[in-house]
């Protein structure tokens, strides 16, 4: 009677470290910010990996194996936590949508990629676990090879449609100092240290209380400090470089939060406030001397369409005061409509355009249309069918190229790495980010901080309800609006020319140096595994 209750007792105990685990990792990032735990928060992760093989083979009964349920439970502690804000989605009664539908609607939304994000600790699990099986690993080698890993697998959700938080996120803005590592790898190469010193640690507890022949946890402990201080001490010497800037290349741009909610954005009232509230800010911004105006995402609620536009006071404005505008708006293809940022010039003509690349599933587009698109179209309470842009967009505007991004945008690296080494000089997003939370408001901020890190960029940010800002090269948070609140701002800024180690690789050849080594000590591994058991009449005892 005591063995059942002792292997449950066990189960519930592992479980809830599990997701307990996740859900601390989910409190190093913003809001709480406490990026310390980041460095320990992976540790029970680590520690499953040295699970026993579960009997159950039964592939219908593969949930029930703890190297699938454990890693499961971290990830959905770690990706629910960071990204409950996407309940906000609800009330969507405002569209049509009845009260406990909407609630459902911003429950699946949530689950579902918070699901998406906690597919990627199971693989993890599941690839180090058989590669354990197959190559025998010891400790330095499921350490090394682990990190590698995870650090990969990194890579490749972010080339997909949906992607959020790494363990890179964790650090930001808080420890600044490791961020500046993202200089020379991305975020990619702070994931990875942190996944090995949090393995580090985990070896560590495993000799210390598990039955090891050869326990040496001091040892292990005392790598994973002097591993934590001299990445630490890399990124502090990249921190500590002067921020040179010369007069010359200030740049002034004004800033405009139009603060108008996205659930009146469409009806007469949305379309008063947004035409006022825009014409008046760029008069007032034009009037200090300003050398362009940024706008959010979206900030005129039409199509883009200059006929019309031509007739609108705001448009008027721009002819009389002959400062450059940049506008988010959309703008009609054959094909779908796209979300863009243009420039206007002092004449009030089209200079330049950039679309948004990362669009969002359901919400901006229907994925997989063509087979799914009629069942998707009735679940989901948005239809439109987006147009996204193409990673090779170069934004040229009368204050010299711009590195652009607009809102989900500034989730993946990529685009601003791809935009600076095209010769990008400064940075400017735009965003919506209604109808979320301050949460939503303040993990974009931090999301953008590494942007302008890694790309040696200052960023200017314009949102429609908050926070707005300027951050400068080194992730300092020059300025920040206040949220749901209208405002107005004149920024400065600089043009940079530099390029980072980040900026003149990106992600595939990072991707490809970390599979590389990993095969490599694979292989170095296994060969010296072989040679070791060789039978002494293979040795050659010539002299």
């Amino acid at each position: 009677m005591l063995k059942p209750f002792k292997v449950l007792s066990s189960q519930v105990w592992q479980s809830s470290l599990a997701l307990g685990s996740g859900l601390v990792m989910g409190l190093a990032a913003v809001p709480s910010n406490e990026w310390g735990l980041g460095w320990i928060a992976m540790v029970p992760l680590w520690l499953g990996l040295t699970l026993p093989r579960s009997p159950v083979t039964h592939p219908l009964r593969y949930w029930q194996a703890p190297a699938f349920y454990l890693p499961l439970l971290w990830g959905l502690g770690f990706y629910g936590y960071t990204l409950i804000w996407i309940t906000g989605l609800h009330p969507l009664m405002w569209l049509g949508v009845p009260w406990l539908a909407s609630i459902a609607i911003a429950l699946f939304c949530w689950a579902f990629i918070t699901f998406w994000g906690a597919a990627l600790p199971v693989i993890w699990v599941a690839l180090l676990r058989w590669l354990q099986r197959r190559t025998g690993l010891a400790a330095g080698g499921r350490i090394f090879v682990g990190a590698n890993l995870w650090a990969a697998l990194e890579i490749i959700w972010s080339q997909g449609p949906l992607a959020w938080t790494n363990l890179a996120f964790t650090q930001t803005p808080g420890n600044v100092v490791i961020l500046h590592l993202g200089q020379l790898a991305g975020p990619w190469i702070i994931s990875l240290a942190i996944a090995a010193v949090n393995g580090l640690l985990a070896e560590a507890l495993q000799q210390q209380f598990g039955r090891s022949v050869n326990p040496r946890p001091k040892r292990l402990g005392a790598i994973a400090l002097a591993l934590f201080a001299s990445l630490h001490l890399v990124g502090y010497v990249l921190y500590q470089r002067p921020l040179i800037d010369a007069p010359e290349n200030q740049l002034r741009i004004g800033v405009i939060q139009g603060n108008v909610p996205t659930r009146i954005k469409l009806t007469d009232e949305g379309i008063r406030r947004a035409e006022t509230g825009y014409t008046q800010g760029y008069v007032d911004l034009a009037n200090t001397g300003m050398q362009a105006v940024l706008t959010p995402e979206g900030a005129l609620p039409f199509i883009w369409n200059a006929p019309a536009f031509a007739k609108t006071p705001f448009y008027q404005a721009i002819l009389q005061k002959q400062v450059p505008l940049w506008l988010g708006t959309f703008y009609p293809e054959p094909d779908g409509l796209a979300r863009s940022l243009i420039t206007l010039s002092a004449q009030g003509e089209v200079l330049s355009r950039y679309d948004k690349i990362k669009l969002v599933p359901l919400g901006e587009y229907t994925p997989f249309a063509s087979v799914l698109g009629g069942l998707i179209n009735q679940l989901s309470p948005v239809q439109e069918n987006g147009k996204p842009g193409t990673l090779n967009q170069q934004f040229d505007t009368p204050l010299g190229r711009a590195i652009a991004g607009i809102c989900y945008d500034s989730v993946f690296p990529n685009v601003f790495q791809r935009q600076a080494k095209a010769g990008g000089k400064f940075i400017l997003t735009s965003a919506n980010l209604d109808p979320y939370s301050e949460r939503l408001m303040v993990q974009f901020e931090a999301l953008e901080v590494m942007r302008a890190i890694e790309t040696d960029r200052w960023l200017v940010r314009a949102t429609n309800t908050g926070y707005s800002g300027v951050i400068n090269p080194k992730g300092k948070v020059i300025w920040r609006s206040q949220p749901f609140t209208y405002q107005i701002y004149p920024a400065n800024l600089y043009s940079r020319a530099t390029k980072t180690l980040y900026v003149v690789s990106g992600d595939i050849p990072i991707l490809f140096t970390i599979s590389l080594l990993t095969l490599g000590y694979l292989l170095f591994w296994v060969r010296s595994q072989k040679t070791a058991e060789r039978p002494s009449a293979w040795v050659d005892h010539n002299p």
